[in-house]
């Protein structure tokens, strides 16, 4: 079920209306003071399940306060659920980024609500793998309106607000498909591509007034938008051969994700913009030949 852009679907706690409590960072190195991100106001599109999920998870559970988004209202409210237990704010909106008016309503009532806006994750992407003379008009929109033209406005609309207060920090969700392709994904590598080169283009032009944009590029990684690749034919081959020609021998989580995007927002990357950061156990260093033990 679509819903509308601004409905609130968190889970209402007594006395906290519209908010879920989350527990507490655990201690460690991510509650020093230099890597902390705790009430920052952070915005995650594309969060309801994956690699959104696993870092508006991240943010929440070292005190952030998190709006999380995502096209159905059902799943943004388990996920809203899933990563609240107490201790911090979760708040779920319904917002279709392929919808640049609903974004930008969606920047405006986080300002509104919370005053500020300080790190956005650009996380929403959709992928339609098939052979690249079988792509319509029609696939090639869906792809691009989300992955592309989505995350540019909406990075646009929470940058203004950026802007405006003279800081603020931008991460957007990239892949080593910009750099080396898998088979049969050319729309949705072009629009990786495009957004590296959004994310060297607004830290170029943001930088002088005190607005960080950088970008994560993960390797395969195992989420449900990867799923038809694993699930397809020879995926389980094609699985194994990832594996065994990754220099860190393993296939990449979610949760993997997680402590490059609280660095990035973090006091620790202040002097780092116009950045892609490949988590992808290695991949992209290098043709990775194993030699026998």
């Amino acid at each position: 079920m679509r819903g509308q852009a601004g409905k609130l679907t968190a889970r209402t706690v007594p006395g906290k209306a519209e908010q879920h409590l989350c527990r507490p960072a655990e201690e460690g190195w991510m509650n020093d003071e230099m890597f902390s991100v705790k009430n920052q106001v952070v915005l995650v599109s594309g969060a309801s399940r994956g690699i959104g999920l696993a870092i508006a998870r991240g943010f929440a559970e070292r005190g952030a306060q998190v709006v999380i988004t995502g096209r159905e209202a059902e799943t943004i409210e388990a996920a809203a659920r899933q990563i609240c237990p107490p201790g911090g704010t979760v708040v779920g909106r319904v917002c279709d980024v392929a919808d640049t008016a609903a974004g930008r309503r969606l920047v405006d009532e986080v300002v509104e609500r919370f005053g500020r806006i300080d790190t956005l994750v650009n996380c929403a992407g959709v992928n339609k793998r098939m052979r690249a003379e079988e792509y319509t008009e029609d696939v090639y929109d869906y792809i691009t309106n989300t992955n592309i033209r989505g995350a540019f406005f909406l990075s646009l609309a929470a940058g203004r607000h950026m802007i405006g207060a003279g800081r603020g920090c931008q991460i957007n969700v990239d892949s080593i498909n910009s750099r080396t392709p898998l088979n049969r994904v050319a729309v949705y590598a072009m629009s990786k591509a495009a957004m590296s080169q959004m994310t060297r283009c607004l830290a170029m032009e943001w930088g002088p007034y005190g607005v960080r944009v950088n970008a994560i590029g993960p390797g395969f990684t195992l989420t449900d938008l990867a799923r038809p690749i694993w699930e397809g034919e020879g995926g389980e081959a094609m699985v194994r051969w990832r594996q065994e020609n990754t220099p860190l021998r393993r296939i990449g989580l979610p949760e993997d994700m997680v402590g490059a995007c609280i660095f990035l927002a973090s006091k620790a990357a202040s002097y780092i913009t116009g950045q892609v950061l490949y988590i992808d156990g290695g991949t992209l260093s290098g043709l990775f030949w194993p030699l026998p033990v």
